[in-house]
């Protein structure tokens, strides 16, 4: 599935069951609110903190596709073509670090 296609689906979803969008305000919250869900399980996962009961049926793949899915809505209802936007962004990074993390002796 190409983030076109994606953001097709996400709108086609919205406009049959969903009603409407969320206003673009709640979806930030949303959204922030998701990738706070996203960091709880990274954290437990990766990190020091160990699994609440409430945690254990978590899945990092479903929360970083709600993530995706808010964002979506996002750029849906601001006109943004997340494909564009991605290519733009990529050609941004190539450009302003072609060297920058070769040349890190951090990554070393």
């Amino acid at each position: 599935m190409t983030i076109e296609e994606a953001q097709k689906q996400v709108d086609d979803w919205i406009k049959t069951y969903g009603v409407r969008y969320f206003s673009e305000l709640t979806n930030m919250v949303i959204l922030t609110e998701e990738v706070g869900e996203l960091a709880r399980i990274i954290a437990r996962k990766y990190g020091e903190q160990s699994f609440k009961k409430s945690d254990e049926n978590r899945n990092l793949g479903d929360e970083m596709a709600d993530i995706l899915w808010v964002l979506i809505c996002l750029a849906n209802q601001t006109g943004v073509n997340l494909t564009e936007a991605f290519e733009k962004n990529m050609l941004k990074k190539t450009e302003r670090d072609s060297t920058r993390h070769l040349e890190n002796d951090k990554l070393l």
